[in-house]
This record gives structure tokens, C-alpha cells and sequence, in this order.
């Protein structure tokens, strides 16, 4: 059987084993077939289709055949042009009398809620079940997570955690004792632990991590997992001057080159805060308005419900 590769039906032969022959031959069948019946239901003429598609009556004639190798360019400009998805006619469900693209229709039209059920049912092991409506905002130091985490806790109605605090709640000292008495190990194993319990014990809240807990891949992966991420970025000098605004001269006291630090840090980390599934831009935004964006992209990804 000739491949047709253009509008004017000029064809070459393929190159092909007589198995993938026979396979290519019924892949074209039918596709023409669901063209021709999708036309059909549409009461469309082939000329009218040729019209609204761009696609020559020629060539569509040829295609309905079963004998026109089309490309997925002009194939996406048909099934538009029949109000279907290209998947229809080529998928190996039937479109007319198939319970998947039935439900597969359905589920694009669905609400959050009705679609978080569906995912209930069908796959009670899915990233956004296992999150439920934990919130952790990460970032660098600077990066407004505790000030927009408490931000975005009220207007949502949710509990507010800080991780130190809760470390430091676990271990009965302040984050600088745990860390002079433990050392980063230490500190790092009661953060994890912080982190799992509590996804462990709270199904709603917006927890604000300290920045560096992206360089733990044990706990950052645990924290992808149970927790929808919102990666709050700015420019470094908005890291370095939200800082010292709260009154913390510690990174530039008697290091020059603090600013020059920050950005590589920001930059080894970048890639790691970028797994995040939100990212929210918070450079030469008020906190209003970056707590605008958040429940903005909150509410967009259904987290809530």
C-alpha cells in the first residue's frame, strides 16, 4: 500500500517488515473509519470539513479509505475540527461506546472536589491524597515563609506551624542549644522527625521549614510527599534586606562577602526549591500581594477541595 505524504497525493513506499505493514495498514483503517463516523454524526459534508480543518476533500477522502498516512499536525486540525480530541481517533478505546473515554470525559469537566473523590476511589495512594491539606512553604532565609505562612494560615482557616518551634518543642531547648550540643546532625535527625510527625498526626495546616532542609534528601522527599510545597523565591538582596529588617545583622556582620555567599547558596539550591509544586515570586511584591498569589495558586490547584 502506497504512503501518502502530501496534499497533491504523490506517495512513496515505505520501508517497512510485513508485520508492521499489516499493523500500520489496520492503525490506518481505523482512523478512517472514526473520521468518516465522527463526520458523519457531525452531518458534515467532506467539503466542510475540508473548509474547517484545512485539510484537502482529496486527501480526507483518501484517509477515511484507511489509505492516508496523515501527520499529527493535520490530524489535530481534523479531530479540532470535529469537536473531538485527537485521542479518539487514535486510542485503542472506542469513543462512542467505551466507559474509559466516557469517564476520561467526565473527570476534564469534573470539579476539584469530584475529581479528588474519583482519585479516592480509583488510587487512594495519589501524591495529592497523601498531601491531604498540608501546606509547607520553603525557600530561602528571607523569603517571607513565616510571615506569608501565618499570612496564608488565616485566610484559609488553618492551622500554623513553624519547624524550629517544633523542634525545639521536641527537644526541650532552643534550635542554638540543639545545634551546639547535637551538632547539624543532630539538629537534621530532629527535624525529620519533626516533619513525619507531624504528617503524621495533622491532616490541615501550613507549615513554614527553615531553608536549608532541601540539602536533607531523606526529609525533603518526605516533605514532596506528604505536603502540597509552595517554593516562595525572591532576589538575593530582598533575601538579605528582609533579614536585617528584622533586626538579624548576623549575615553581613564581619563578612564582606555575605551577599556573594547568599547567591551561591540560593543557586546550589535553586534547582531543589524549584521541585517545589508551587513557586510564587515574592521580588518587589507587598506581602499582600504575595499572599494574593498563594491563595491564588492554592485555590487553582484544588488543595483545598
Amino acid at each position: 500500500m502506497d504512503e501518502i505524504v502530501g496534499f497533491d497525493g504523490r506517495a512513496s513506499a515505505p520501508e517497512t517488515a510485513p508485520a508492521d505493514d499489516a499493523a500500520n495498514a489496520a492503525l490506518l483503517a481505523m482512523v478512517g473509519d472514526r473520521v468518516r463516523t465522527a463526520r458523519s454524526r457531525k452531518g458534515l459534508s467532506r467539503k466542510r470539513l475540508a473548509e474547517t480543518s484545512g485539510v484537502s476533500q482529496r486527501y480526507l477522502a483518501q484517509l477515511e479509505a484507511g489509505e492516508g498516512n496523515i501527520s499529527i499536525v493535520l490530524l489535530r486540525r481534523v479531530a479540532e475540527a470535529l469537536d473531538h480530541r485527537i485521542e479518539w481517533l487514535v486510542g485503542a478505546d472506542d469513543p462512542w461506546n467505551s466507559d474509559i473515554m466516557t469517564v476520561m470525559a467526565l473527570y476534564r469537566g469534573a470539579t476539584a472536589e469530584q475529581r479528588q473523590r474519583v482519585l479516592e476511589i480509583l488510587d487512594p495512594e495519589h501524591p495529592s491524597l497523601r498531601r491531604g491539606r498540608r501546606i509547607a512553604m520553603i525557600g530561602l532565609r528571607g523569603a517571607g515563609k513565616s510571615t506569608l505562612g501565618r499570612m496564608a494560615a488565616d485566610a484559609l482557616g488553618l492551622p500554623f506551624l513553624e519547624l524550629n518551634v517544633e523542634i525545639e518543642q521536641a527537644s526541650g531547648m532552643p534550635v542554638n542549644e540543639v545545634m551546639a550540643l547535637y551538632g547539624q546532625e543532630g539538629y537534621r535527625r530532629l527535624e525529620r522527625q519533626s516533619v513525619e510527625r507531624i504528617a503524621a498526626t495533622s491532616e490541615a495546616l501550613v507549615l513554614a521549614v527553615a531553608g536549608g532542609i532541601v540539602s536533607e534528601p531523606e526529609t525533603f522527599n518526605h516533605l514532596l510527599r506528604h505536603y502540597h510545597t509552595i517554593w516562595l523565591k525572591a532576589r538575593p538582596e530582598e533575601h538579605m534586606g528582609r533579614v536585617r529588617a528584622q533586626g538579624d545583622t548576623r549575615p553581613m556582620a564581619g563578612n564582606p562577602a555575605a551577599m556573594d555567599d547568599l547567591r551561591t547558596i540560593l543557586t546550589s539550591r535553586e534547582a531543589l526549591y524549584a521541585q517545589a509544586g508551587i513557586h510564587v515570586d515574592t521580588s518587589a511584591r507587598t506581602p499582600n500581594e504575595s499572599l494574593a498569589d498563594v491563595l491564588s495558586a492554592v485555590r487553582e490547584r484544588g488543595i483545598l477541595g
